[in-house]
């Protein structure tokens, strides 16, 4: 399995409706509104790079009120 951190940005206001929505995403571990540079962080994960990317973009991406993304995939040493 390969999991990823994705960093996300929102209109104002939305963060909460965002993090609530992503939630409910099928491979989304955990998604919760912060303060700081990003509005939402996201832990996700998949059997594949390839599927995990499929995931940003097919369905976090897609979210109304999302503006910006970064996806920071998990490396283990």
């Amino acid at each position: 399995m390969v999991q990823a951190y994705i960093l996300i940005q929102t209109e104002v206001g939305k963060a909460s409706t965002v993090a609530d929505v992503i939630s409910k995403i099928p491979g989304v571990l955990t998604a919760e509104d912060v303060t700081g540079p990003y509005d939402v962080i996201v832990r996700a994960e998949a059997g594949t790079v390839d599927e995990l990317g499929r995931l940003v973009v097919a369905e976090v991406q897609r979210v109304a009120g999302i503006t910006r993304t970064l996806t920071c995939p998990v490396v283990h040493l």
